[in-house]
């Protein structure tokens, strides 16, 4: 995904236009990240008025869709109003083509009018969840989610979710070093665990000692990967019953211990891959998942490939600087 278009047209959020800036169009993230071409694309050549007294100037046709190698539309200030019928007719080519399509937050609904989303699975602001299930009742809204994908067509939760879909569509194209590399400059998490609906409600938690102890474990957690960990343990650590643990660990970062464990335990496995030459059964190890064959099963329900069909696409040639082969951040 070297060549990215931003489709543009009234109403789009400058909040959104500035994420996918920064994304793809910023450049100097540091080495290892590719040097993407970012265009801004519409029906016609003038400025594009944008919410706040903004305005945004294209530099290609809609017609550049078709060089592209992947689509993003940024969230609508009113989801409800239309959207130019160009603009329809440029995404479904778009999709027709094979072009992987992102929208960010309610621009959910510009996908859903050009009928894109009909028969799909598809995620928008929490908020406006009921109202584009209602407008369009043959997507299938997530209420939970913080983006999804359905042949092609990503959707996102909304504002920072935006964030979290365009570095894990840099994940999935270039690698976890390439969006960690990314989420650095901009000063953000190369990727978060759990779903929008930790953000739907905010309990106070009922004591600064309860976030702080789960905020400790966590981070202990991650120096301890390689050891089995269970709920039991996590919950010790926090002096908790693992039943109050678990309950307290949900309503803070949206998402079970164990979930969290596994994402923490293939996003370090992914940057050994990509920064080392161990052999398989010591990766997996290392990031705790007791064998090669339980590493390969989750790689391949979570991220659809294999740990050496991962390697052969993201390792590099020759090791980054300061990071020979066989060495790791990751604890022995």
């Amino acid at each position: 995904m070297y060549r990215v278009a931003l489709v543009a047209f009234p109403g789009i959020r400058s909040f959104d236009v500035a994420v996918i800036t920064e994304v793809w169009g910023a450049g100097g993230h540091g080495s290892g990240v590719p040097d993407f071409e970012l265009r801004r694309v519409a029906a016609d050549p003038g400025p594009i008025p944008m919410p706040g007294g903004l305005s945004l100037t294209p530099d290609r046709p809609l017609s550049w869709l078709a060089d592209a190698d992947l689509v993003v539309v940024p969230g609508l200030e009113n989801p409800t109003d239309p959207v130019p019928p160009a603009v329809l007719h440029a995404l479904r080519r778009a999709h027709a083509a094979g072009t992987p399509t992102a929208a960010l937050c309610a621009g959910a609904f510009a996908l859903a009018q050009a009928g894109l989303l009909d028969g799909r699975r598809a995620v928008t602001h929490w908020q406006l969840a009921d109202l584009l299930a209602g407008l369009h009742p043959a997507v299938t809204v997530e209420p939970d989610a913080l983006f999804v994908e359905d042949d092609g067509l990503w959707t996102s939760a909304g504002v920072a979710a935006g964030i979290d879909l365009c570095l894990h569509l840099v994940r999935t194209a270039h690698g976890a070093e390439a969006a960690a590399a990314v989420a650095r400059s901009m000063v953000t998490a190369p990727f978060r665990t759990g779903t929008q609906a930790q953000f739907i409600e905010h309990p106070t938690p009922t004591a600064d000692r309860d976030a702080d102890a789960l905020a400790g474990v966590r981070e202990r957690a991650l120096r301890h990967l390689h050891d089995p960990l269970t709920v039991a343990d996590l919950a010790a650590w926090a002096g908790m019953s693992p039943r109050s643990f678990t309950r307290h660990f949900s309503s803070t970062t949206g998402t079970t211990p164990l979930r969290w464990l596994l994402d923490q335990r293939i996003a370090a496995a992914q940057k050994l891959l990509e920064r080392t030459d161990l052999p398989m059964p010591e990766v997996a190890r290392r990031c705790g998942f007791g064998s090669e064959v339980t590493m390969r099963q989750h790689f391949a329900a979570r991220l659809a490939t294999s740990p050496r069909d991962y390697r052969r696409a993201f390792h590099p040639t020759g090791h980054p600087t300061g990071q020979p082969a066989g060495s790791s951040p990751i604890a022995r």
